[in-house]
């Protein structure tokens, strides 16, 4: 049975799964469904056709599924859905979608959104995305799983940024971040691979060498890109990660321009290009 406060306002045609929990100050839209266990904590509002996982945890003043900060929206019966098990932190935004895009906003399962963190219309986010308190993300960014996005970040719109990659804090990304990428900067540059992140996903210490000597040839090596993107196809054809690196450039974008190579400056983090450009 769930349990919702005297305070709470939960409009008729709400669905409410066994287990809930709607805390004091929380407002809760006629087209949401919330799935079993979820928990708003206080002061949490969810709106527009929006679903909410299993075991979703949303802190005070948390706003779901909103209409979207779109001049074009006409309140169309966009989406909004946030997987099984995730995060929502205090003041964090996540809006449903506009109508230019897939009709859905996806937050995936297990991610964490810190505090204020903005999560704009059509975005997808894939499983285990973590962003840091007040990363903002514009409208139609797709974020692959694994990917940590570091505080005060701001991604511009349509931006793709690939599975495990890591962007530091205060980058400002305008183009996209290819898997296992480490950016850092604004604008970011692309400064080295997330090794620990791959290390953790069970990545050997042969695929590492592999990678890196392909981030070299791709992104450092003199050469056209494109026959250098074939150069490395050839070479690595069985190595799962190099051809997805591979396959995501080749991808169609409408950014259709991958963050730029660059230097980490030693002075403001400490260390060798070497230490700090994996991600470490």
């Amino acid at each position: 049975m769930a349990e919702i406060h005297p305070t709470a306002a939960v409009a008729p045609g709400a669905v409410i799964g066994e287990g809930c929990r709607i805390g004091p100050g929380c407002v809760i839209g006629p087209d949401v469904v919330l799935e079993q266990d979820v928990e708003l904590i206080a002061h949490v509002v969810v709106d527009g056709h929006t679903r909410i996982g299993r075991g979703v945890r949303v802190f005070p003043f948390a706003t779901i599924g909103m209409a979207p900060q779109d001049l074009k929206y006409r309140n169309e019966p966009t989406r909004c859905e946030i997987g099984a098990g995730t995060l929502v932190r205090e003041g964090a935004t996540v809006h449903r979608a506009s109508v230019g895009g897939g009709g859905v906003t996806i937050v995936g399962a297990n991610c964490m959104l810190m505090a204020t963190a903005h999560v704009a219309h059509d975005c997808v986010l894939g499983d285990g995305v973590i962003l840091a308190n007040n990363v903002m993300l514009g409208g139609h960014v797709q974020v692959g799983p694994g990917a940590f996005i570091g505080g005060g970040a701001a991604v511009h719109q349509t931006v793709r940024i690939g599975r495990l990659a890591m962007v530091s804090g205060m980058a400002g990304v305008t183009n996209d971040i290819p898997p296992f990428g480490y950016v850092f900067g604004l604008p970011a540059r692309l400064v080295g691979f997330n090794r620990i992140g791959l290390l953790r996903r069970g990545a050997t210490r042969d695929q590492l060498r592999t990678l890196r000597a392909v981030h070299t040839m791709l992104f450092k090596d003199p050469g056209e890109f494109a026959a250098k993107l074939d150069q490395a196809a050839a070479r690595f054809p069985e190595d799962a990660l190099v051809q997805e690196l591979i396959a995501f450039v080749r991808d169609p974008s409408r950014r259709r321009q991958l963050v730029r190579p660059g230097r980490m400056a030693a002075p403001e983090l400490g260390g060798t290009d070497e230490e700090n450009g994996d991600g470490s």
